[in-house]
C-alpha cells in the first residue's frame, strides 16, 4: 500500500486551486461589469432586430443574398439573446451545478432546451395565425400562459430536487446498523460478512462516482429541466414570424426563428459547461482532501440550497409575469 506525503498530495492540488480562482475571478469580473454587459447586449439585439426585419423585407426579391444575410444575423441575435437575464439560464446552471452529470448529459440538456423554446414559438404561431387564423391578441394570451407554466414547472422542479436532496441528507445522517454478533468467525477484508468502512482497506469504493451520481438523474428529471426551460416561447422568435407573416414571407420566419433557437444553445451550452467544470473542480478538491463522511453531506446540502433557489425565483417569476400593453411580448 502506497502512502502519499502531504507536500506530494498539495502538489497535485494546485492546479486545481488554479483553476478555481479563475473561475471564481471570472464570476467576479462578470457581476461587477453585468449591468454594463447587459446593456450592450441589448443594444446589439436592437440593431440586429432592425437588420433582421429589413434583410425579411427584402428575402421577397433576393432570396439567396439576403437570407443567407438573414440566418447569420438571427444566429448572432440568438447567441446575444441567450446573455442576458432568463429563467432557464437560473434552472440549467443551478441543476448542472447540484447534478454531477457527463458533458454529454449537460450539452444535451441545454440544446434541447433552446430548440424547444424556438419550437415552441414557432407551433403556436403557426397554430393560432396560420391555421386556426385568431387575433394577435389571443396569441399573445396563450404565450403570456405558456410563460406562467414554465415558471410553475421551474418550482416543481426544485420541490423534487428537495425531496430527493432531503432523502439523501437522512440517508447519511442516520447511524448506521449495528453489525450481527456472529461468534468465532474471523473477519478478513475480503469476507463474504466484512462491515466497510472508510479505512478498512479492502480496496472497495465506498462513495459512487461522479459518473455513477450522474446515472441517477432519471429521464423524468431531465425532461422536466428540458420543458421548465423551454416551455416559454422565444419573445423575439415570435416578433420575427409576426412580421414575416404579415409582409408574406413566413417560411423564412420559421427559418429566421429555429436558427435563433441554435444561437441560444450555443451560449447556454457555453454557460452550462462552464459551471459543469467549475463543480468538477470544487468536487476533486473536496474529495482530495480524504474526508467522505463530510463530503456525503455536501452534495445533498448544494441540492437542498438549488431547490430552495428554484422554488423562489419560480414563485417569483410566477407572481410578477404580467401582460403588458403589447400583449405580453418582451423582445429584448
Amino acid at each position: 500500500m502506497s502512502v502519499i506525503s502531504p507536500s506530494l498530495r498539495t502538489a497535485r492540488r494546485w492546479p486545481l486551486w488554479i483553476l478555481l480562482a479563475l473561475f471564481i475571478s471570472s464570476a467576479g469580473l462578470v457581476w461587477l461589469y453585468w449591468s454594463q454587459i447587459l446593456l450592450q447586449s441589448v443594444l446589439w439585439q436592437k440593431d440586429l432586430h432592425r437588420q433582421m426585419t429589413w434583410l425579411l423585407q427584402q428575402v421577397a426579391e433576393q432570396p439567396h443574398q439576403a437570407g443567407l444575410s438573414l440566418v447569420i444575423f438571427s444566429l448572432l441575435y440568438g447567441v446575444l439573446h441567450a446573455l442576458g437575464p432568463g429563467h432557464g439560464k437560473v434552472v440549467i446552471t443551478t441543476f448542472l451545478a447540484t447534478h454531477p452529470s457527463r458533458v454529454k448529459t449537460s450539452i444535451r440538456l441545454t440544446l434541447l432546451a433552446s430548440l424547444l423554446q424556438g419550437s415552441v414559438a414557432i407551433a403556436l404561431v403557426t397554430v393560432m395565425l396560420v391555421l386556426l387564423k385568431t387575433s394577435s391578441r389571443q396569441l399573445h394570451l396563450s404565450s403570456f400562459w405558456l410563460e406562467k407554466g414554465s415558471y410553475l414547472l421551474v418550482a416543481g422542479l426544485g420541490i423534487v430536487m428537495g425531496y430527493r436532496a432531503l432523502r439523501a441528507l437522512w440517508r447519511a445522517l442516520r447511524p448506521p446498523a449495528a453489525p450481527p454478533f456472529r461468534a468465532f468467525q474471523p473477519l478478513t477484508p475480503h469476507s463474504p460478512h466484512h462491515q466497510h468502512s472508510d479505512q478498512c482497506g479492502c480496496g472497495h469504493a465506498h462513495l459512487p462516482t461522479p459518473q455513477q451520481m450522474s446515472g441517477n438523474v432519471s429521464m423524468k428529471t431531465q425532461l422536466l429541466v428540458v420543458v421548465s426551460m423551454g416551455l416559454r416561447p422565444c419573445s423575439g422568435a415570435i416578433m420575427m414570424l409576426l412580421f414575416a407573416k404579415v409582409i408574406g414571407v413566413y417560411l423564412w420566419g420559421v427559418l429566421s426563428a429555429a436558427v435563433m433557437a441554435l444561437g441560444t444553445a450555443l451560449t447556454i451550452s457555453a454557460i452550462g459547461l462552464l459551471v459543469q467544470q467549475a463543480r468538477t473542480v470544487a468536487q476533486r478538491l473536496a474529495q482530495s482532501r480524504g474526508d467522505a463522511g463530510k463530503y456525503s453531506l455536501v452534495m445533498p446540502l448544494l441540492m437542498l440550497t438549488g431547490s430552495m433557489i428554484l422554488i423562489v425565483a419560480g414563485v417569483a417569476l410566477w407572481q410578477a409575469a404580467q401582460m403588458t400593453p403589447a400583449g405580453g411580448i418582451r423582445p429584448f
